[in-house]
This record gives structure tokens, sequence and C-alpha cells, in this order.
């Protein structure tokens, strides 16, 4: 398809794809596509959901280049030391951020309670309050969005930074990203709100009542904020000649370490980040709607996708892959 017959079955889309507001792409660092749907700009943001999940990972790298965190096997509750276990829990002494990251944590539920955390006066403290069990760390793969909240207060614990400024210092500034600020209310009404609407967004993540930013959801950022972040990372770190996180933690977060099975597409698992095969060089940070990252080592290509809140998206690598690249590739 040509760019203009592309734009035009996006928006005639009734399928996956007619909830795409923005598509952004780089190749070799140098922006060569981008487009637009329903009355988006190329600056205007969107909640991308779980793509926040691999922007934290980021902010840990660059943490512990920094030297605020020594290394990812650190105990997760030493980076807490006003807070108090609770009675006869033992395994939350051994979980480490490494398990964080790798999704490999032990949690005390079998559905994430979002009502409980979410109503809470600290995020941080309540996900914390769910770490550990009786079955001890098992090594499974536990999908949680909840649990990574835990990493916002160890950003936070480690640095003496806020979390939120942290990101633009060190990340959000440095990629010519806009300056972020918290959301403010959190409300069930307004995270309701939040996740469901379909306007523009400002530039902001959501956060809790202490002002300490979400970590598995709630940034915000457009498809050219999110190819950026892609293309820094296909550029060993550095954006603009900027070195903004080491190449040594590019390399750990976007490794296979866990293997996922058919429910997630038969893909790897790094650092809060997604890897498609072991051969393929490429990874990406996936979120709902189809909100994604996408970027190839090996092409040095990465294309930014946002999309307004639409359940059971699937297919947006494949998307990805099959019509989008094909358009700016010829």
């Amino acid at each position: 398809m040509t760019k203009t017959e592309f734009h035009k079955h996006i928006s005639e889309s009734t399928g996956n794809e007619s909830n795409i507001c923005q598509i952004y792409a780089f190749k070799n660092g140098t922006a060569v596509y981008h487009d637009e749907w329903h009355d988006f700009k190329p600056d205007d943001a969107v909640n991308v959901m779980s793509v926040t999940k691999s922007v934290m990972a980021i902010l840990i790298g660059i943490a512990k280049d920094k030297g605020y965190i020594e290394s990812t096997e650190q105990k997760v509750i030493d980076f807490f030391p006003d807070y108090t276990v609770k009675r006869g829990e033992k395994t939350i002494y051994d979980v480490t951020l490494k398990h964080l990251l790798t999704m490999t944590a032990p949690y005390k539920y079998r559905s994430e309670p979002w009502t409980k955390v979410c109503t809470s006066e600290d995020w941080t403290k309540a996900a914390l309050d769910l770490l550990g069990g009786r079955a001890g760390i098992t090594g499974d793969f536990k999908y949680a969005t909840l649990g990574i909240q835990i990493l916002s207060g160890v950003i936070e614990n480690a640095s003496g930074m806020k979390c939120i400024d942290f990101a633009n210092q060190y990340l959000f500034k440095p990629l010519g990203i806009p300056e972020h600020q918290i959301h403010g209310d959190s409300s069930k009404e307004d995270q309701f709100e939040y996740l469901m609407s379909k306007e523009p967004k400002k530039n902001e993540w959501y956060s809790d009542p202490k002002d300490t930013v979400t970590a598995g959801w709630g940034l915000t950022l457009s498809a050219c904020d999110m190819a950026k972040i892609g293309a820094m990372l296909l550029n060993d770190g550095v954006y603009h000649e900027k070195k903004i996180i080491s190449e040594e933690w590019i390399k750990q977060m976007t490794s296979p370490i866990i293997e996922l099975g058919e429910k997630f597409g038969n893909m790897y698992y790094g650092y809060l980040r997604y890897r498609l095969d072991k051969e393929k060089n490429i990874f990406a940070a996936i979120g709902d709607g189809g909100n994604v990252i996408y970027a190839d080592v090996d092409k040095k290509i990465s294309v930014g996708v946002t999309g307004t809140f639409k359940p059971r998206i699937f297919d947006r690598i494949d998307f990805i892959e099959k019509n989008v690249i094909p358009v700016f590739e010829g």
C-alpha cells in the first residue's frame, strides 16, 4: 500500500486497527514516517498502558548506571527499611529486583486486587503487602501490573528523588520528550475516565495520593516519543550524542530470559519487555489497546504505535511487520 492507501485503510477500519491514533517510525536514528488519525496531532499524548512497565525498566537501568542500585540481585525489602513485614511472612525477604523485572516475583493473591491497592493512600506499600506467600519463590512467570508499583518506590528511596522527577531529568528531557507532570487525582471515577477516554492526554503520568507514579500503567506518550525511546535503545543507549543508558543494561533488558507459552504468543520476556524469539533480534514493549514500541536491532527500525482503549488486541506486532514497515520501506 502507498501511504495514502494505508491512511485510508486505517481510517475506514472497523477491526483491530480502528483505535489507532498515531504511528511514528525511525530508521537508523532518522524519522522516516508518521501519520495520525481521529484528529490526533503528532505531539498529542496517549495513555500507553503497559508500555509504562518497559519505561520503568529503563529507569531502573539508569538508576543502576548512576550507582543508586548496586545489582538486580539486591533484595527488594532492603529498599524499604521503614516497611513492617507482616507476621509470619518469610518469602518477601528473598525477593530480588530481578524477580520483579522478569515477572517471576511471588504474590499472595489469585487475581490482582485492583480495588484494594488503587483505593489505598500508598500504592507502593499496598503492593508490598501483596509480595511473598507460602509457596515461596518458584521462578514461575506471573504477569503482575500492581506488583510492579514497587519499582517506583525503589527508585524514589534509592535516589532520593520522586520518580517523575527522575524520569524527567534522566530520560524524557535528554530524548526531547516533553516534561511530564503527575496526574494528581486518583479517585475511582477518575481512574475509569483516564482509562476509557478517547481524547488526547496531557504529558502526564498517573499517580497515587503520595504523588508516586504508577509503574505498571498510566504513562502518557506520543507515538513519536515511543519511537524515540526505541531508537535510543537501538543506538546502544545514545540519542543525539547523549549517553542515556548503558549498553550493558540494554542487553540484559532485551535478552530472552523467560520463555512464555501460547498465551503470550510463544514470545520471550526480558526485563519488563518482550523478545519475539531467540533468533530474531527484535524486542517490543506492549500495552493494552495495541500501544507498542517495536525495535528491530538488525534493521535499526523503531516504530511507535498509540491507540485508545480497546480490549484484546494481540496482533499489533504482526500488523507492524506486515503493514506498517512496508509503507516506508517501499
